[in-house]
């Protein structure tokens, strides 16, 4: 690639990350090139779809999201790594809009490339903490999107406070989640696409 090639798709990419943790995924192709200074056929020519020019520039924030799992199904303290996982998604949630909504959206790619796998991991996790005694019985892999969307309502706050209310946020959920506490209403099927809503 041409370096005059490369500078137009980093400086795309680096646009589309921008536009996307302000505006969400809505943001139009074309207003994306307009802002890179790029005719909308190079961007077509570097990302033929939306969904690919999201799995590009979101791929590092995926790559950070499968890690944390991983790292978390590693530790062999099943609570923490359940706790570290609910910390560092509500995190990237509460900096970035654009990151939650590529996550949770319902493009194919991302379906099978990601979110299915990190279902089933966030899953496997979920039932190591309860095997551990230390995660409430009733607590549902479906609990993560109850999570997320209560997270979610920090999006429209200046980011230093939204990581800061994100924070407490998750403590009093986390505290909730210990095996121990009261009963609850029985677990709602959420998908994760509900988080968009």
């Amino acid at each position: 690639m041409r370096a005059d090639a490369r500078e137009n798709r980093a400086r795309v990419l680096t646009v589309a990350r921008e536009l996307f943790a302000e505006r969400g995924l809505e943001v139009p192709m074309a207003a994306i090139a307009r802002r890179a200074g790029v005719g909308i056929a190079t961007l077509y020519r570097r990302f033929p779809t939306k969904e690919s020019l999201v799995m590009e520039a979101f791929a590092e924030q995926f790559a950070v999201c499968q890690g944390v799992i991983d790292d978390a199904l590693r530790d062999p303290d099943p609570w923490r790594g359940l706790c570290t996982v609910i910390e560092k998604v509500c995190l990237l949630q509460a900096a970035d809009r654009g990151f939650t909504a590529a996550f949770t959206a319902s493009f194919p790619e991302l379906h099978s490339e990601v979110r299915d796998r990190t279902w089933e991991h966030f899953a496997a996790l979920v039932r190591r903490a309860k095997d551990s005694g230390q995660l409430r019985a009733d607590f549902s892999p479906h609990d993560l999107t109850l999570v997320l969307m209560a997270n979610s309502g920090l999006s429209g706050v200046p980011v230093e406070v939204a990581t800061a209310a994100s924070r407490r946020l998750v403590a009093y959920l986390l505290e909730s989640f210990r095996s121990g506490t009261d009963v609850l209403p029985p677990p709602v099927p959420l998908s994760l696409d509900l988080v968009l809503s």
